[in-house]
């Protein structure tokens, strides 16, 4: 699932707006920037364990699994191919609908090499 927002919105409040798309899975990685108590209850409560690192001032530092966590650098290795195309990077498209299937299509082609 992809949601295409402004860009001055936080990865945190999109993730309000996809939890309930959020497909059922064991583990969730994701970085600092969706360290939150809510969001982790919500997790918890859907089955799912959070795999993300807490924020430095947090009075309670939750554990993770660090060995997990390294593996998401492949998915923002996937993201970064993508902003190196020109297309995707500028957003040339005015249709949203257009620019997400370009950016899907750009995604599964970089997943194939």
């Amino acid at each position: 699932m992809m949601l295409l927002t402004e860009g001055q919105m936080s990865d945190h409040k999109g993730a309000v707006l996809l939890f309930s798309a959020l497909p059922r899975a064991k583990e969730l990685l994701a970085d600092k920037g969706y360290d939150s108590d809510w969001f982790r209850a919500a997790l918890m409560a859907q089955g799912t364990t959070p795999c993300i690192p807490p924020r430095k001032n947090r009075k309670v530092q939750y554990h993770y699994d660090k060995e997990l966590y390294r593996q998401r650098h492949k998915i923002e290795n996937v993201f970064g191919r993508i902003k190196d195309w020109r297309r995707g990077a500028t957003r040339y498209d005015r249709c949203a609908k257009t620019f997400l299937s370009a950016v899907a299509r750009a995604a599964t082609v970089m997943f194939w090499l």
